[in-house]
């Protein structure tokens, strides 16, 4: 019953994605030509047909870039369409309440509708494809010592390279870091969606990014899709850290902070010897008296961080929801979606809304970020 259970609820999310905005779009009551209803209809049955398609050899063992890109889009272009024709709906409510009839009530809807959605797909498309715009973020840390006081951390993540070849992108990213003149850069997981033969070119500029104390990688989810520790040996033969479960430790004028990383939650059901999260093997030797800064993929690692006595956690995986309002539901996943947030009474955690974006190529009132976290002494 569980494979026929999952398939109805498939078909019945599918339904639903693409038939509310073709109901709102060309049936309802809006008497277009027939030559128009004919045409919507089979863009959206044509859509829904080639959906499930597309995903499965983007997506699955074929892992055809191709049709991962064709899908992603069809996906974002979606849930943006599905968004606003329920929106639009609610604008019927009100057209009714103000006397205005069919056919020009259904009309103005289906417009409204087709031209928000537009819109948003636009400019959510250009909010993804641009360099992150630079977000800054002064955190206190009580346990700092003065000789680290300002230190400055540059935060990237879910950089996902993948079915679109971003490698110029990539390289304006670390443009970006490198003008920000960090002590500690670090990138908290899902690189890239693919292996490292098949990303290569598109983290190559990650050799270049320069940091005067350190710079430090975790593995995300994403990782585990592919092969995480091929990731964890190229970021090494790159000039990074990895905290595979480890920690260093760094020093400026006599004050020492504890740079730790875990795997991400996902590891320990990726069927990898040796991936799993271990904050006790992270941690073991570390002085207990210095402050710690913990590199942990999803924001829902807090609770380990907490009895571990971590001081400050960074992590991504939310993209902040990427396209309003899936915000709503990563919430139901996560305690926080973005921004800096306390957690027991020494514990702060950090969430970026991430550097790149996963699958669809738009970013819709979630904006991607690079993020310096400057650390103060109390």
């Amino acid at each position: 019953m569980r494979p026929l259970l999952f398939g109805l609820t498939i078909i019945a999310v599918l339904a639903l994605l693409f038939g509310v905005p073709w109901w709102t779009l060309v049936v309802a009551s809006t008497r277009w030509p027939s030559a128009v209803v004919v045409a919507g209809t089979i863009v959206f049955v044509g859509a829904l047909a080639a959906f499930p398609v597309l995903m499965y050899l983007g997506h699955g063992r074929r892992r055809r870039d191709w049709a991962a890109r064709a899908g992603d889009t069809i996906l974002g272009a979606i849930w943006v369409m599905f968004v606003w024709a329920l929106l639009g709906n609610v604008l019927r409510l009100a057209l009714v309440v103000a006397g205005v009839a069919d056919p020009a009530r259904s009309r103005v809807v289906a417009a409204a509708t087709a031209v928000v959605s537009l819109v948003l797909l636009l400019w959510g498309y250009t909010e993804a494809m641009r360099v992150p715009r630079v977000r800054r973020v002064d955190v206190t840390i009580p346990r700092l010592g003065t000789g680290l006081d300002g230190v400055r951390v540059v935060l990237l993540t879910d950089t996902h390279y993948g079915p679109i070849n971003r490698a110029r992108w990539s390289a304006g990213v670390v443009a970006a870091v490198n003008e920000l003149d960090a002590d500690i850069v670090c990138h908290t997981g899902d690189i890239a969606d693919g292996t490292v033969s098949e990303r290569r070119e598109q983290a190559a500029p990650l050799g270049d990014v320069r940091a005067r104390l350190a710079r430090t990688y975790v593995t995300g989810n994403h990782e585990y899709f592919g092969e995480a520790q091929g990731w964890l040996d190229h970021m090494r033969e790159l000039g990074w850290e990895p905290l595979h479960n480890r920690h260093i430790v760094v020093e400026r004028d006599g004050s020492r902070l504890v740079v730790a990383g875990v795997d991400d939650a996902t590891a320990a059901s990726s069927g990898r010897p040796g991936h799993h999260a271990d904050h006790a093997a992270a941690l073991s030797d570390a002085d207990p008296d210095l402050p710690v800064l913990l590199l942990a993929h999803q924001p829902k690692q807090i609770d380990a961080a907490i009895a571990h006595g971590v001081d400050l956690q960074i992590s991504g995986h939310t993209h902040g929801g990427q396209i309003w309002p899936f915000h709503f539901l990563v919430r139901v996943d996560q305690p926080t979606v973005q921004g800096l947030s306390r957690h027991g009474d020494r514990t702060q955690l950090y969430t970026s809304r991430g550097t790149g974006f996963w699958g669809p190529p738009f970013r819709v009132f979630a904006p991607s970020e690079i993020t310096v976290l400057t650390l103060h002494a109390a």
